[in-house]
């Protein structure tokens, strides 16, 4: 794959709500298929690609995870040709006014997020962020034509165009995590041309947003020796520039360490990450990461884990921002640990040695 931000803009573009995320299993099925030996989805919907690796008879098992799903909106009633709605996934709705959205009714319906004047408001929320309960979604259809068109249930996606920004930076909803899916097809693109011994599963998982469906179903159903979920990251920006919360933006990814992640492979991936130059922060963890490596972790008898995570500034808003080297940085270390595993690394994946 020569350049990666044509494929990351079209997931930027489509919808994908946790629950319901079709749309973009099926563009990244259609990408992946050509880098991997056989593709197929899991019961829940996550998307599993095995490319098999070099070594004869049995091989170890890596399982490489990226959620597909996004947060997003759902119709809860309809009045006077106006829908309410609530979230699916974290949501800030301080952010929401004003927003253009897709309302996938009978067909997708754009629309624009509204608010009442305050005067019509509640007094104490006169001047204030006005809370969701009390946002609107305008599509411009007269009450009869909506009620023909769209139900109580219907989701809604943020409808930004992402955009291109100075210094090789995108922009744009569903960021988290569309940049992860991204980098792990740059992985996939650059094992074209090396040899592992290990089989890899690359795994698009769902509703990681709401349930983590996807990171606790699909470690029992393959079985990996070890697992790595990619995830973004709290980037430096306005309000967030601690050193212990954030890591800097546009200069590498970060490499989580804390007691939900196995410290052989955080210092596997560390070793590598200076072996090859690649620019990191360290970022510890005091509990359970957040992101599928708690999922993968903790099902069944419990699967060793790695997490990656791409700096991103403005998490959960409709221009989440991300630097398209902090993406093919994390896509070529997976690409070099992959090729580099031997079958042996499986047996340094004990406890004994460590406390």
């Amino acid at each position: 794959m020569k350049d990666l931000k044509p494929f990351l803009k079209e997931l930027l573009s489509l919808p994908g709500l946790s629950g319901y995320e079709k749309p973009v299993h099926d563009a990244i099925k259609k990408t992946w298929t050509p880098f991997v030996d056989e593709c197929s989805t899991s019961p829940v919907g996550s998307l599993h690609a095995l490319k098999v690796g070099d070594r004869e008879g049995d091989a170890p098992n890596i399982l490489i995870a990226v959620h597909m799903d996004a947060i997003g909106l759902i119709t809860t009633r309809i009045v006077d040709g106006f829908l309410h709605v609530t979230q699916i996934g974290g949501v800030d709705p301080r952010i929401l006014p004003g927003q253009p959205v897709m309302v996938y009714g009978t067909e997708p319906i754009p629309g624009v997020i509204v608010q009442p004047p305050d005067f019509l408001l509640p007094e104490v929320l006169a001047g204030k962020p006005v809370p969701l309960e009390e946002l609107l979604v305008d599509t411009g259809l007269l009450p009869e034509e909506v009620e023909k068109k769209i139900k109580v249930g219907d989701i809604i996606s943020f409808a930004t165009e992402p955009l291109d920004l100075n210094g090789d930076v995108i922009a744009g909803h569903t960021m988290d995590n569309r940049a992860s899916v991204a980098a792990l097809t740059w992985c996939l693109s650059e094992l074209q041309h090396m040899k592992h011994h290990w089989n890899v599963w690359a795994v698009a998982t769902v509703q990681e947003e709401v349930t983590m469906a996807g990171a606790i179903t699909s470690p029992f159903g393959i079985q990996p020796d070890i697992a790595i979920a990619v995830d973004v990251t709290f980037a430096k920006g306005p309000g967030a520039s601690s050193d212990l919360e954030t890591v800097p933006f546009g200069k590498g990814l970060a490499i989580a360490s804390g007691p939900n992640l196995h410290p052989k492979i955080t210092k596997a991936l560390k070793q590598l990450a200076d072996d090859l130059d690649i620019p990191y922060k360290m970022e510890y963890l005091a509990s359970h990461s957040g992101t599928d490596a708690y999922g993968m972790q903790v099902v069944g008898e419990g699967y060793p884990c790695g997490l990656l995570g791409i700096p991103l500034r403005y998490m959960h808003t409709p221009v989440e921002a991300v630097a398209m080297k902090d993406i093919k940085r994390t896509g070529h270390l997976l690409a070099e640990f992959i090729a580099r595993l031997e079958p042996e690394f499986t047996q340094q994946i004990n406890w004994e040695e460590e406390g």
